[in-house]
């Protein structure tokens, strides 16, 4: 007996009029495909584009914590 999971897609392939392997293969590939657009491109709207740009444009904001915790020693350091 089939589960739920195979069933429904079973019956995707066939209203895709392609067999079970071929249906799953291709899904697969634009799920991939997906997955590294996504970690290559971003779209934003105009508006926050502009947002986005002002940001990039801007000096760095001191951030006194930062600075300390990046100066003082980590646990990573080798005693001197």
């Amino acid at each position: 007996m089939r589960s739920l999971h195979e069933d429904v897609i079973a019956r995707a392939a066939a209203l895709k009029q392609t067999n079970l392997t071929t249906f799953m293969l291709e899904q697969a590939f634009n799920v991939a495909q997906q997955i590294l657009a996504d970690q290559a491109h971003f779209y934003l709207s105009p508006e926050y584009w502009d947002e986005f740009c002002a940001a990039l444009d801007a000096p760095p904001r001191e951030l006194p914590e930062l600075r300390r915790l990046l100066s003082e020693p980590s646990v990573f350091d080798e005693p001197k």
